[in-house]
């Protein structure tokens, strides 16, 4: 794997149930959200509701223990919700899912389809190794507040992931910092996916994902790597 993902055991400690799965692609065109990768998230949202059956999605087996995991680091999770679950409500609302861009349209669509956490990173500008790491409080997370650009910290303790320079995401996978978000321009990404095992199958998902990566991106150089388990780095 080009990037190194470790899970530190503080993060082990109060989840070891989480596993994740890593997919690397390497020559991607990205573009606006346009019919088909739309197409993706209405489908996503319609095999949402097949799963829930009526049911809100903290209901689901596997939000609940993401809301738990959440819950472990000192986070509320009805006001910081992981990222599958918020799209899943979105998903069921009356707006529906927001459109991005097309590779963010696709991880999205997953996401929502299989309930589990996707999130998307330009490789480009990740610097050094990932980690997913219980903030001290110090690091810098690079967002947009009021419309412009703006450094935030993430609070003592918060599960994030970061790189030598911050943090990419706060609160596990609640918000994405902007440094290193996919967008138009992004030709290099990484894609993890992220769950609580028993009650997620992120392999089934990652193939998909890698699938629709293939066909919106043909001649794309794509690597979907087996699960990893919660690892005992620091």
């Amino acid at each position: 794997m080009t990037l190194e993902l470790t899970v530190s055991d503080d993060v082990g400690a109060i989840a070891p149930g989480f596993t994740h799965v890593a997919v690397e692609a390497y020559g991607l065109v990205n573009a606006p959200s346009d019919e088909a990768s739309s197409a993706l998230l209405d489908d996503a949202a319609r095999r949402l509701a097949e799963r829930l059956a009526g049911r809100a999605p903290h209901e689901d087996p596997h939000m609940a223990a993401w809301r738990a995991a959440y819950t472990a680091f000192g986070s509320k999770p009805n006001r910081t919700r992981n990222s599958a679950e918020a799209l899943a409500k979105r998903a069921l609302a009356d707006g529906g899912l927001p459109r991005i861009n097309r590779l963010v349209d696709m991880y999205n669509a997953i996401s929502v389809a299989h309930l589990v956490p996707v999130g998307g990173e330009d490789t480009d500008h990740i610097k050094g190794s990932m980690r997913l790491v219980r903030a001290t409080g110090e690091e810098p997370f690079h967002t947009v507040a009021g419309g412009e650009a703006a450094v935030e910290h993430p609070d003592a303790g918060e599960v994030v992931w970061r790189d030598d320079e911050g943090v990419t995401c706060r609160r596990w996978n609640w918000r994405q910092g902007v440094r290193t978000r996919l967008t138009e321009e992004s030709v290099n990404a990484l894609f993890l996916l992220e769950g609580m095992a028993p009650h997620c199958d992120l392999v089934t998902a990652g193939a998909e994902l890698a699938e629709l990566l293939e066909k919106f991106s043909p001649g794309a150089r794509i690597t979907v790597h087996a699960p990893v388990a919660v690892s005992v780095q620091k």
